[in-house]
């Protein structure tokens, strides 16, 4: 089990990088992140909700109003380009930390 705070960390990279491949609404991006961490991070959606919304307030991603599913509305998600770019920057900080710690670590992460 990986300790969660590592994954909260960095769950602006991994909702951009979602938002990279289509729009998604909130309760498939948490089913997204639970399916591609083999289950072992299950972000509740209040919380995703606090991040898309802090993501949304600085022009990272925004919001719009889907078909009807299921009897309602779903509140889509998308990446603004400001948002791509600011994703490039954070993985070019995740690759440096990466090799850092490959550096400090050597074989003990193999």
């Amino acid at each position: 089990m990986i300790n969660s705070d590592i994954i909260r960390g960095n769950i602006d990279t991994i909702i951009l990088k979602l938002l990279q491949e289509k729009d998604m609404y909130g309760y498939e991006i948490v089913n997204e992140i639970k399916e591609r961490t083999n289950n072992v991070f299950d972000i509740k959606e209040a919380t995703l909700y606090s991040v898309v919304q802090r993501l949304e307030s600085k022009e990272l991603i925004s919001s719009y109003m889907g078909e009807k599913s299921h009897g309602r509305k779903r509140r889509y998600y998308r990446i603004t380009s400001f948002g791509k770019a600011y994703y490039k920057e954070l993985i070019h900080e995740y690759k440096t930390l990466k090799e850092i710690m490959i550096n400090i670590l050597g074989d003990d992460i193999k």
